[in-house]
């Protein structure tokens, strides 16, 4: 059974992951060896601590807003809006509100 969104159906990005209490609720969209792109929602205050990753990786925020920070500089995110992370450089994110992002990260 595969973990992916259904191939060949509409779906819409808000409305295909609900918030949690408390939580960071993620959903693969597609998931590949070359790479993923995820679907999250996080409660405000919650986060995702300082680590690094060794591919790129590019956020776009459907929902609400966050704090992105990389090599320790915060840049706040709100719906609309995107940022690349690079690879190999720290990097964490912070619900200011809560909010819900999707997750592209192309191995090379």
């Amino acid at each position: 059974m595969s973990n992916e969104f259904e191939k060949g159906k509409i779906f819409s990005y808000d409305k295909s992951i609900a918030y949690a209490e408390k939580a960071v609720v993620s959903k693969h969209i597609l998931k590949k060896e070359t790479g993923n792109i995820s679907l999250f929602a996080f409660d405000k205050g919650e986060g995702l601590s300082e680590h690094t990753t060794p591919f790129d990786a590019t956020v776009f925020i459907v929902d609400g807003k966050a704090d992105i920070k990389i090599d320790g500089v915060s840049n706040v995110l709100e719906a609309g809006e995107s940022i690349i992370m690079p690879a190999n450089v720290p990097h964490a994110l912070l619900a200011v509100e809560k909010f819900k992002m999707v997750l592209t990260m192309l191995k090379s």
